[in-house]
């Protein structure tokens, strides 16, 4: 299925805490930050107003960096699809499940996916 730019953007700023700097859960560092990448200003729009939107479901402010993409690299076949082909893979089990499941059961995504 192909999802539009903002319910990607939906997604994103509920399935990661967006208000940490520098850090999800137990990993820290600027390759940890929050960030959002356009590929234009009809995008950075979309992405400026989906941060906008956030703000409503984080009582902190919002730290996402909105940038330009600077360059695209596709990840390895391996990283493609992962999380299905994963399933018992620790990090898909305690951190990646636990996620879609609130996300399920907030109706931001659907159950049958």
């Amino acid at each position: 299925t192909v999802l539009s730019y903002a319910k990607l953007l939906e997604v994103f700023f509920q399935a990661h805490n967006p208000t940490t700097m520098n850090s999800q859960g137990n990993d820290h560092g600027t390759q940890y930050r929050s960030a959002v990448f356009y590929l234009n200003e009809g995008q950075k729009k979309i992405a400026e107003q989906a941060k906008i939107d956030a703000k409503a479901h984080w009582g902190e402010p919002i730290v996402t960096e909105i940038t330009a993409l600077p360059e695209f690299y596709a990840a390895e076949d391996y990283h493609q699809n992962y999380f299905n082909e994963n399933p018992g893979q620790g990090y898909c089990s305690f951190v990646i499940k636990p996620k879609v499941q609130k996300l399920q059961d907030k109706g931001v995504i659907s159950k049958d996916k």
